[in-house]
């Protein structure tokens, strides 16, 4: 089995951390300033770490264009209620829930608060 576990960079790991765990309705595992990881009935969704720290090459400079060549897509069983999360949120919501061709699944999109493109999809 192969299981991937996405780290992204933030500029605040506490307020990105409250951010998805009330879009998503995911827990902390961990907390803090620098790191953290987001969980889902005992699964990893997402990890965030603060810009600069560690001496990670691909996370020293947020000056650089955030993002580019990434979409976090985030799979789940209530996305109407996803969405009402991000309305209360006041989150940048790009495109309201549409169905997707491609996919053949509903879907919205929206920016995080660092910018981050994201698809949450049925």
């Amino acid at each position: 089995m192969v299981k991937a576990e996405t780290i992204i960079a933030v500029k605040n790991v506490p307020k990105s951390s409250e951010f998805y765990q009330n879009l998503l309705g995911c827990k902390s595992e961990h907390g803090g300033e620098t790191f953290e990881i987001l969980t889902n009935e005992n699964t990893v969704v997402l990890c965030l770490h603060k810009w600069g720290e560690h001496e990670h090459p691909t996370m020293l400079n947020p000056e650089k264009e955030i993002g580019n060549g990434l979409i976090l897509l985030f799979r789940v069983n209530n996305l109407n209620r996803v969405l009402e999360n991000a309305q209360k949120l006041n989150a940048n919501i790009q495109k309201e829930i549409h169905y997707n061709e491609n996919s053949l699944k509903n879907q919205f999109t929206l920016r995080d608060l660092d910018d981050y493109y994201l698809i949450i999809s049925e």
